[in-house]
């Protein structure tokens, strides 16, 4: 048996027919950037998130990118985050021409570890840019309360958490502004890029709209320095299908995550789910000491895994001018070597979790 790590196809063949009636909608009206399907899926996901404004743009990275700039982050500042991430949460820091400033991520959950935080705080610190983790949110309490202490903004990196939310608060809308992406893989994802921004601060909000077509407040009228970062209409028809169905498709992942649970607890190490905290699984990530083994042995079976992430940010050539090194972040480091991203996607059949499952305790000899 062959099982992927998502199946495309298989998650868009049974809206198929509305997504090529979007389509063809879009194609006809003539109005391919902004227009009514922006407008409308604007609208749904701020209903759906609970929050006063959200904004779409190009994609997830975008949308940092653009926070920083209208929180007027730049030269001179730093920006408190985590190591243990994708490369884009640290690549916006440093290309606004602020610094990084990594701190360790907890055992249990990977998130950013809000007891190492206050200790990273400097007068340069102009904010705190937390990421909810395989769909599973950072302890924005803790968070939150450093930032006030501080007067620092929170910058929610919510590219994996569309629906998750800390204490029935939806991710993304807890901090000064939250970000989306609608990459393909995405839990709500786009036939394409993709992203938004979200925030309740109507100031900003005004802000980001302007720094979304080259800081313009009308035709040819710049207020402001900005960037070319708009959502496609056909993303925005695409996803205005595919938002009806995200919670439906989270609770799916869940269930799946559930049985992976029950399955593999006694072999391997699964994921800890807070009890605060509603975890979306954009990822089903085990940890085992023999990762690269278990790896090779469901390669070899036919089961497509991935790691997220084999090399933490502060050991990256990439960022080595920050002067980090070996054994700075032990629990990212750590984690690097162990953790272990299996199949999870809504159209997932029983069998092919339940092969999953037997694979990996045959591995172990179970």
């Amino acid at each position: 048996m062959q099982v992927p790590l998502i199946d495309l196809v298989r998650h868009h063949e049974p809206l198929f027919a509305e997504l090529e009636t979007a389509a063809s909608r879009v194609i006809r009206s003539g109005r391919y950037i902004f227009g009514q399907e922006v407008e409308k899926f604007e609208q749904k996901l701020a209903e759906y998130l609970g929050v006063k404004h959200a904004i779409g743009v190009g994609n997830g990275t975008d949308a940092l990118r653009l926070a920083l700039e209208a929180l007027k982050i730049g030269p001179g500042d730093e920006v408190i985050t985590t190591p243990f991430t994708f490369v884009a949460t640290a690549e916006v820091i440093a290309l606004a021409g602020a610094k990084p400033v990594f701190v360790d991520v907890e055992d249990e959950t990977l998130n950013i570890d809000p007891n190492k935080i206050e200790a990273a705080v400097t007068e340069r610190t102009k904010a705190i840019m937390p990421v909810h983790l395989y769909g599973q949110a950072a302890d924005m309490d803790a968070i939150m309360e450093i930032s006030e202490k501080h007067g620092l903004a929170v910058i929610e990196d919510t590219a994996q958490g569309i629906g998750a939310s800390w204490k029935d608060k939806k991710l993304g809308t807890i901090g000064t502004i939250g970000t989306l992406s609608f990459f393909p893989t995405k839990n709500l994802s786009a036939l394409g890029d993709g992203g938004a921004v979200m925030t309740n601060d109507d100031e900003l909000a005004h802000i980001l709209r302007t720094l979304r077509v080259h800081g313009a407040e009308g035709k040819y009228y710049h207020v402001r320095l900005g960037f070319n970062s708009r959502l496609d209409a056909i993303q925005a028809a695409f996803l205005n299908v595919k938002i009806d169905h995200i919670d439906e498709w989270n609770e799916k992942r869940r269930s799946i995550a559930k049985r992976y649970n029950e399955g593999l607890s006694d072999v391997v190490r699964t994921p800890v789910e807070r009890p605060e905290n509603y975890h979306i699984f954009h990822q089903y990530t085990i940890r085992t000491d023999r990762r690269d083994e278990l790896r090779e042995y469901l390669k070899e079976n036919g089961i497509a895994t991935a790691i997220h992430y084999p090399r933490p940010l502060h050991l990256q050539p990439a960022f080595a001018y920050l002067g980090y090194k070996e054994g700075d972040f032990p629990v990212a480091e750590r984690a690097a070597k162990e953790v272990l991203s299996l199949p999870v996607f809504p159209e997932m059949r029983d069998d092919e979790i339940d092969y999953v499952i037997q694979t990996i305790r045959r591995f172990f000899g179970k």
